[in-house]
């Protein structure tokens, strides 16, 4: 994509994590806004050590002491992308407070967490019909545990959800030039 294509979206590049439970539409909204946006796009599933999938997939909930190495891989991807200046997105759970301060550790201060709040039974019902994902429904009720919904003083971007995917990604992108219009 060009940067005048960029420039036509009306928001300037920026660093997002997308984030929320399992089955809130991550990865949806990710590659929605990567095709819009032109910007590097990773999905956080891909950073996973063989470990932590093969015990998701197993059913059994992931320890801070399993994120952290996938954390860490997280954080230097939003770092390159921080120091590129181009904008980048990727999808991260981001639970808890602990694991958003960790993402932005060392200069990846400036980055966007767009948290996607979803209801448990549409989460739940969403979960059930997937396929081809590790991440079993049981895991659910672990991840809504962890979750610690972002707080005002970390500025999120908060995403409701919507009934189509492409109203998901409107309404983000809409969100995003309220907040961060280009300069």
């Amino acid at each position: 994509m060009t940067g005048k294509a960029l420039q036509d979206q009306g928001v300037r590049p920026l660093v997002l994590v997308i984030m929320g439970v399992s089955g809130c539409g991550k990865t949806t909204l990710a590659e929605g806004l990567h095709n819009l946006l032109g910007w590097p796009y990773q999905e956080g599933d891909l950073l996973h050590p063989r470990a932590n999938v093969e015990k998701m997939a197993a059913g059994i909930p992931l320890t801070d002491a399993d994120r952290l190495p996938w954390l860490e891989l997280c954080r230097k991807w939003l770092h390159e992308r921080v120091v590129s200046g181009q904008g980048g997105i990727l999808t991260c759970s981001a639970l808890r407070r602990s694991y958003r301060d960790l993402l932005r550790a060392d200069g990846n201060d400036g980055i966007v967490f767009v948290y996607l709040e979803i209801p448990e039974d549409v989460l739940s019902d969403r979960l059930k019909r997937r396929r081809g994902h590790y991440m079993p429904p049981s895991l659910l009720p672990s991840q809504l545990a962890t979750l610690e919904v972002p707080t005002a003083d970390e500025h999120p971007v908060v995403v409701h959800l919507e009934a189509t995917p492409a109203d998901l990604i409107a309404e983000t992108l809409g969100l995003l030039k309220q907040k961060f219009p280009e300069r």
